[in-house]
Formats: structure tokens, C-alpha cells, sequence
């Protein structure tokens, strides 16, 4: 059988559906602890949101930001995201890609759910170094992430040479795609994160982990 490796291809097909995963009973503990986190971490914060998906983090942020530039690159998640009817006064979508440079942008923090385990380690340095030149100086970065629990996971499938993991997942029409999913440890992230931030503090939940600091 085939298996497709587009990860935005991916996410375009699971967009109707993605969410589902959010209603997991044994989640519901920690993701009550994020939501609680992430609207005091950037309360009154000018915020880009990378890889903002189904904007499902997208309403915490509204919630207490000044205001929010949710970005992705793809257009099928934006429409279920626009769909929530976010106030326009506080969220603006915009398609963009994580890895692109651009302008200089208002903005003194940064919200990435879910992105840096799709991020190869051979691409995050350029990553946050690209990230770093759009935002305002010293701009807070928080990150919201998987924890691999064995069981409630998708397994590893391999593991490449610059040592990323991958899983097979499968969308309810068959298709099978090769997903790259990272499950670094808290000494993995800081290593990956040093040279770019300070003030670094991450807390690992069962599920998920979070991570917050300033760029240099």
C-alpha cells in the first residue's frame, strides 16, 4: 500500500476532523493545565501563532492577548479555523510559511502548538534564527507539544540519520502517511533551544509539555 509522506497534504484531509483528538478523556487534566498556562503566559501580548491549524489554540490566545496573527500554510485549516468566528478585532489568519522569512513584524511573543515536533532537527536552529528576525527584541516564545506515552501514541515507524522519528498514520479513507513527529526530552529541547533563548522554563505533563522563554 502506499504510503504518502506530504505532511500538508496530511493535515488538509484530517482538517474536519482534527480536533477529535482534543476529546481524549485521559488528555482532558492536562489540557485543562495548558489552557490555563498559555492565556497567562501571553496575556496583553501582540502574538504570532505558527502553525495555528483549526485555530484551536487560537480562541485561548484571543482570550487574553491584545491580538493575534494566526498563520498556516494551509488554506483548508484556515477555513475550519475562520469557522470559529473569532472576534476580528483580535484575531487575524493569514497564510504563511513557518519556514519563510519576511518582514519585520509587530509582535513581542510567539505561539507554536504542535509545530516543533514536525520541525527535523537539522532545520531548527535556521527555524528559531528566522523566527527570532520577525519578531520585536526579546519577544517570548511558548511551545506546546506531544509527549510519546506508550499505548496512546501512534508508534514510531523509523527513525532517519539525523535521528527524527516518524509515524504511519492513516486517514479514514485508507490513505497511509509517513508523519514526522519528533518526542524530544526536556535536556533534548533545551540543547535544541540554548543558543536562541533565555529564561528557558519547561513543564512535562503526561500528555504534553510546554516550554516558554525569550530570544536572546
Amino acid at each position: 500500500m502506499t504510503v504518502h509522506t506530504n505532511i500538508q497534504a496530511y493535515y488538509a484531509q484530517r482538517a474536519a476532523t482534527y480536533d477529535e483528538i482534543y476529546a481524549r478523556p485521559e488528555r482532558q487534566a492536562d489540557l485543562a493545565i495548558l489552557h490555563e498556562r498559555l492565556r497567562t503566559l501571553l496575556a496583553g501580548q501582540r502574538v504570532l501563532e505558527i502553525a495555528c491549524g483549526t485555530g484551536y489554540w487560537t480562541a485561548d490566545l484571543a482570550a487574553t492577548a491584545e491580538h493575534v496573527l494566526a498563520t498556516d500554510i494551509n488554506p483548508a485549516v484556515i477555513d475550519v479555523a475562520r469557522a470559529r468566528q473569532l472576534p476580528t478585532d483580535k484575531v487575524t489568519f493569514a497564510l504563511a510559511d513557518a519556514f519563510a522569512a519576511g518582514d519585520k513584524l509587530d509582535r513581542n511573543a510567539c505561539f507554536a502548538g504542535f509545530w516543533w515536533s514536525h520541525v527535523g532537527r537539522e532545520r531548527q536552529a535556521d527555524f528559531l534564527t528566522t523566527l527570532r528576525d520577525r519578531l520585536a527584541p526579546q519577544a517570548r516564545l511558548v511551545m506546546i507539544d506531544n509527549v510519546y506515552v506508550e499505548g496512546s501514541s501512534t508508534p514510531i515507524a523509523r527513525t532517519d540519520a539525523e535521528r527524527n522519528t516518524y509515524q504511519i498514520r492513516r486517514l479514514p479513507n485508507g490513505e497511509r502517511h509517513e508523519v514526522l513527529k519528533n518526542f524530544p526530552t526536556d535536556s533534548t529541547l533545551r540543547k535544541a533551544v540554548a543558543a536562541h533563548l533565555k529564561d528557558i522554563r519547561i513543564e512535562r505533563l503526561e500528555h504534553y509539555w510546554m516550554l516558554s522563554g525569550r530570544f536572546k
